[in-house]
């Protein structure tokens, strides 16, 4: 992973880790707009409008200027097609962040997210400084649990029908890692 300050910038090796711009609204709203990807993630609208889109974005660089979240586009490191999004939130009172991400649709099964998800560790613990990291989904999506596997993380537990989507209870199960170059 290298983490380019300057230009708020990850790199690895298929993919560049980028700052959303307006100019992106329209992709990211083509890619949101998915009832298979609304379905599992706690707060995105459905159907997804280019205004959502330009709503989330609008926030992107002073949360990272002010370290209270890290949103970057991922994107394709040749082309610069955007295949999709992670963020990671900073917690100062408890120097921890939860990472999220999704991938649209067309992209899935490319490794994209862990790609992403494992840069975003790195920066987290090498960059931030971070004690934790910790990831939830909903068991109706194990792939995204896969993801987690991955890149290190460990299953922590299962919160039993602890948020409700569409009018059902869901289950959450939350993983988390610890950064292993800090010394207590």
């Amino acid at each position: 992973m290298g983490y380019n300050q300057a230009n708020i910038t990850i790199t690895t090796d298929r993919l560049i880790l980028r700052l959303f711009q307006k100019a992106d609204a329209e992709v990211v709203a083509k890619l949101c707009n998915n009832y298979n990807i609304y379905k599992s993630t706690l707060s995105l609208p459905y159907p997804y409008k280019i205004e959502d889109a330009l709503t989330w974005i609008e926030y992107h660089y002073d949360n990272f200027i002010e370290d209270r979240s890290y949103e970057f586009a991922v994107t394709d490191k040749e082309t610069n097609e955007i295949y999709g999004g992670i963020a990671l939130s900073n917690n100062k009172q408890f120097n921890q962040g939860e990472l999220a991400y999704f991938i649209g649709e067309p992209y899935w099964g490319k490794g994209y997210a862990t790609e992403a998800a494992q840069a975003m560790v790195q920066f987290a613990f090498e960059e931030k400084k971070l004690h934790k990291v910790f990831a939830r989904y909903f068991a109706t999506n194990p792939a995204s649990g896969k993801v987690m596997e991955k890149i290190g993380m460990v299953r922590e537990g299962v919160l039993k029908e602890h948020i409700v989507k569409d009018g059902k209870y869901e289950d959450l199960v939350h993983y988390g890692i610890i950064n292993s170059l800090q010394h207590n």
